[in-house]
């Protein structure tokens, strides 16, 4: 039987079994040998919910959100009988050791389980907590809408990731360096319900190994296999080495469908890599428009692009070498971690050429070559292809012959028809190859652009996109935010009356702050 939020039984699980921070004051400082401090959220103004996600109610049983769910969701009052509470981790950010880092704006207002699953809610932009350094502990409007969207939308198109509850307004104006080029101006405020199984990351562990806090480290781990790994048996040296290699592969996973979807992260720090293979934190995000391995919408990796598309793979891998770092003290042996981080590689590669292969709807992998997907890349780059289009278009009909290919391949291109024409030979010899595997493979191809179809979706949350919705919001108009919502809900369905969305993006986009490349600013 449904129930409302507020009615959830709290069972902390994660604050139950791991050490606090004893100090109860809330004031920014460095802690040691604990792995979170409870905090309390800071009150809105004049909190307004702008939308809560029917979907996620519905998973989790709940009924449509009350007045009392709505104070407890702006961080208004505190769930009843919960202590909230701020996580301590560290991590590498942009390849440099950042020492404590920690939730300096988020908050976990409530533990539970849902049939026997694990949830933790946690509010982002609840206010400071001690691990908010220079930070005021808020988030603003535009990146709040940017988060909500993205959870729900990365979820349906069947991304692991973290959920959205609800967005809410708070009523408080918030001061923002948008650019950090020192225009600050006040931003509407606003925070996120978020919700996941944990919220633990590759940093909790990083900043234990990095202070010696043995102890608290293995308390960490134990914890983490006993919660959230419990088929992989009672922690022990065999089943650390377990537990990392499912994290490496369940990161490889997650990549993989990054890569599929032509997700671009931004800010792939090691605190922001969930240990459970969860996309999480969604900062200066956004999908490819004109393919380009090379592009990273984040302004503060501009220069060095170590985020970039065609990265993302070697960066997750890196990632996973520092969370081996941090575990190696309980585990004294560096060539068993080193294997599971050979397998990574390897899988990687394999899967990677498996999922290209689906997208192309060739389903006997082993005759298609790297040649050919790299011959596909360089083309789609070259060309100025938008990615998402053209995989969709692709998917549509059956092309038997080139010409019909290359006009169709002209809608997806953000070059003009001359330019265009000059790669036409690169892509005939393509479409060639093409068209060899898919006689070899001798499928019908109503059940091809099917199966296509399933993994290769028609509309995704480009930037320019959620900057209209922000735009609008900003005005007090939410009719957009809702619009995407739904939209998003089934991305790789047809949706006629969307047609609008399935389109190259607007030149006006192409520079406008917000829609091209964006900062961690939020």
């Amino acid at each position: 039987m449904n129930k409302t939020f507020a009615k959830l039984v709290p069972q902390p699980s994660f604050s139950k079994y791991l050490e606090a921070d004893a100090v109860a004051e809330n004031f920014t400082r460095q802690v040691s040998h604990v792995h979170f401090s409870f905090t309390a959220t800071k009150k809105p103004a004049k909190p307004e919910l702008i939308h809560a996600s029917p979907d996620l109610l519905q998973e989790l049983q709940l009924e449509k959100l009350k007045d009392v769910d709505l104070d407890i969701l702006s961080g208004m009052i505190p769930f009843p009988n919960f202590k909230p509470y701020a996580m301590r981790y560290g991590g590498h950010q942009f390849g440099h050791w950042a020492g404590q880092l920690g939730d300096g704006r988020a908050i976990n207002i409530l533990e539970t389980k849902i049939n026997d699953t694990p949830w933790t809610f946690q509010l982002k932009g609840g206010g400071p907590t001690p691990y908010s350094r220079s930070a005021d502990g808020f988030a603003v409007l535009r990146s709040s809408i940017r988060e909500y969207l993205c959870s729900e939308a990365m979820y349906n198109l069947g991304v692991p990731t973290t959920r959205a509850l609800s967005l809410m307004k708070t009523g408080d104006w918030v001061p923002r360096d948008m650019l950090y080029n020192g225009n600050q101006a006040d931003e509407h405020g606003a925070v996120v319900c978020r919700t996941s199984p944990s919220f633990i990351r590759f940093g909790n562990f990083e900043i234990l190994s990095a202070q010696n806090e043995i102890k608290e480290l293995k308390q960490l781990l134990d914890y983490t296999i006993t919660e959230h790994f419990p088929h992989l048996g009672m922690p022990a040296k065999e089943t650390y080495l377990s537990f990392f290699s499912e994290v490496a592969k369940r990161t490889k996973d997650m990549i993989i469908d990054w890569q599929r979807v032509g997700f671009v992260h931004g800010v792939m720090n090691t605190d922001n890599l969930s240990i459970l293979g969860l996309t999480i934190d969604y900062g200066p995000y956004g999908w490819l428009e004109n393919y380009d391995p090379s592009w990273t919408p984040n302004t503060t990796d501009s220069e060095t692009r170590r985020y970039r598309f065609g990265n993302q793979s070697n960066i997750a891998l890196w990632n996973l070498v520092q969370l081996a770092n941090a575990i190696y003290p309980l585990i004294e042996e560096a060539k068993p971690l080193e294997e599971i981080l050979v397998k990574y590689k390897t899988s990687y590669s394999l899967d990677y050429h498996q999922m290209m292969c689906s997208k192309l709807g060739l389903s006997t992998f082993e005759s298609v070559s790297e040649g050919f997907i790299d011959a596909l890349n360089m083309n789609l780059e070259a060309s100025q292809i938008d990615m998402t289009m053209f995989y969709r278009e692709l998917s549509n009909r059956e092309y038997l012959d080139f010409k019909s290919f290359f006009t169709a391949l002209g809608t997806t291109s953000y070059l003009d028809n001359k330019t265009l024409l000059a790669k036409k030979k690169d892509w005939e010899k393509w479409f060639d190859d093409y068209q060899k595997l898919l006689e070899q493979e001798g499928m019908m191809a109503e059940s091809r652009l099917l199966t296509m179809k399933k993994v290769n979706p028609k509309y995704v949350l480009r930037n320019y996109m959620a900057q209209l919705a922000i735009d609008e919001a900003d005005k007090g108009n939410f009719e957009l935010v809702d619009e995407l919502y739904q939209l998003l809900r089934k991305p790789y369905d047809e949706q006629p009356n969307m047609q609008k969305w399935f389109a190259l993006r607007p030149d006006w986009a192409m520079n406008k702050v917000g829609c091209s490349m964006l900062s961690c600013s939020s």
